[in-house]
């Protein structure tokens, strides 16, 4: 008999999903605070046994989609570690920073411009109150799209909003510190714990981490934890555009660990001092950085949307405040538990980067076009999405609980498929009769092509639930009836249902939901 779901049961309010998604993540081997046993780290975390599939497998979806599938990007794998002078050309020694700001009261101290952003978040979710009322007054009626563009208290809180962000971007591009704290003291914002406004002056932080290399203090050389992989891709883009005799436009790709010493570390996995990203800069001529930027601006969004995590949860966030290195920039943004967040970053960086080696290094980082029969440096399009952040996007959209019809509930993590770290796990109906030798051959001959597990423990239905609230796609139970005629019930996870199939087509049956190529190819 088959379960069906009845209707999704949504979690309370943002903060208990939240709590909800961090203790799913722990309780189901996904993250782990790092050091545990010794009280931990702040803001370091461990993947576990199931979050270091999951996060290998973002990798991986993104990498092919990047790398494999275009004939003009190639990869990189560049060093942690890179010549003091790197970060002095690139900007970080002397721009890299946040503006912070102290509670007299508290003792805790906050990114000023993030107390700003969650002011204007409140004010979202005034917004957000009035669509859900406009919903329930109007019903099948209601067309959200006019409402937000009509509505004048929605229109006065959307004025706010921009007029707040607006200043405070000018503030920050101009390092105009002393009216970013007056802007918080204007809003009247308090500390989020204590509820004091006392507060001290705005003071930039530098967010590099700080090493030595050599053999002894006398002799060893100071270096800096990279914040960021691209500069390792544009000290190389000589040694690529050579080797792989590459012609504008082409772009290099990377993925890996870089490190932000990060004072107000918050939100799990969201906000860490070691993360990894997955970065790519697209090389171009001169004056074709619209387009490029246009682009890719799409191009990414659709690789957002190829995972299923329906459009609504993504927005483009276009900067007030642009980078020193930059003419454009904006953020793919996702909606977090705690909000919309930036997701992925892209950014038209012009020449500045290559221009800035050029002049550190004394080596020419030009391009020779022979159509122009001319040299240039060349500008750069860039695509940077944090892989942790990737995951906790996907982690925290999946996380469900559902109301069945028979007044249970299961809690079910509805992992895209592509992604999940098991695909499927294969049971025995009892372990005896020979029906765990006939699963576990089963597991030995799938597991060539996918990742799978052998479950004997407890009666199916708890191994279903267990299996639901890790995010496993496929359950395979073999019974008596295996042993007759080679054929094994297979249930899908999201929708509960079961079917008779037989063995030999196990492989067809998970691979056409798994496969990569089958999600990728709706890019």
């Amino acid at each position: 008999m088959f379960e069906v779901v009845v209707y999704f049961c949504s979690m309370a309010n943002t903060e208990d999903q939240f709590k909800r998604v961090i203790s799913h993540a722990k309780e189901y081997g996904y993250v782990f605070q790092s050091s545990d046993i010794y009280d931990g780290l702040s803001a370091v975390y461990d993947y576990a046994q199931n979050g270091v599939e999951l996060k290998k497998n973002i990798r991986d979806y993104w990498w092919k989609a990047m790398v494999q599938l275009n004939d003009n990007i190639v990869g990189i794998d560049s060093a942690i570690f890179m010549h003091p002078t790197t970060w002095k050309a690139s900007g970080h020694v002397d721009a890299f920073n946040d503006p912070l700001i102290d509670n007299k009261d508290s003792k805790k101290r906050y990114r000023a411009d993030v107390l700003v952003e969650d002011y204007c978040l409140k004010i979202e979710a005034k917004i957000n109150k009035e669509v859900l009322k406009a919903t329930k007054r109007f019903g099948e009626n209601f067309n959200k799209e006019e409402f937000l563009a009509t509505n004048q208290r929605v229109l006065a809180y959307q004025e706010k909003i921009n007029s707040i962000l607006k200043r405070l971007g000018q503030s920050l591009e101009k390092e105009d510190l002393h009216d970013v704290k007056q802007l918080i003291e204007e809003l009247d914002i308090s500390d989020p714990l204590s509820g004091s406004k006392n507060w001290t002056d705005v003071k930039q932080f530098n967010l590099m981490f700080g090493t030595k290399l050599g053999a002894s203090s006398d002799s060893a050389m100071d270096l800096f934890l990279r914040p960021e992989t691209a500069q390792g891709i544009f000290v190389n883009f000589s040694n690529i555009q050579k080797t792989g005799r590459m012609k504008i436009p082409f772009g290099i790709a990377q993925t890996g660990k870089a490190f932000r010493n990060e004072i107000v570390a918050r939100q799990f996995i969201f906000r860490m001092r070691e993360f990894e990203q997955m970065e790519m800069q697209f090389f171009i001529k001169p004056g074709t950085q619209q387009h490029w930027y246009q682009y890719w601006k799409e191009a990414r969004m659709k690789w957002h949307l190829s995972l299923g995590m329906q459009p609504e949860n993504y927005r483009f966030h276009d900067h007030e405040k642009l980078a020193h290195y930059a003419d454009a920039a904006s953020d793919i943004e996702f909606d977090f538990p705690f909000g919309f967040k930036e997701l992925e970053g892209i950014h038209s960086r012009t020449d500045f980067d290559l221009k800035a080696h050029e002049e550190f290094s004394g080596k020419k980082l030009q391009f020779f076009d022979h159509e122009e029969n001319k040299s240039y440096v060349p500008y750069v399009l860039e695509t940077s999405i944090g892989l942790d952040r990737m995951f906790l996007a996907v982690f925290s959209k999946a996380l469900q609980v559902e109301e069945l019809e028979n007044n249970t509930t299961r809690t079910v993590l509805k992992l895209p498929a592509v992604l999940a770290p098991t695909k499927a796990a294969v049971f025995p109906l009892i372990k005896r009769d020979g029906l765990p030798e006939l699963a576990r051959g089963i597991v030995d001959e799938l597991k060539w092509d996918f990742n799978v597990i052998y479950d004997e423990k407890d009666a199916v239905g708890k191994r279903y639930r267990r299996q639901d609230a890790v995010g496993t796609p496929f359950c395979i139970t073999v019974d008596h009836e295996t042993l007759e005629n080679n054929t094994v019930t297979i249930r899908q996870r999201d929708s509960m249902s079961q079917k008779r199939v037989n063995v030999k087509d196990l492989k067809a049956i998970i691979s056409e939901e798994v496969d990569v190529k089958h999600w990728l190819k709706k890019i």
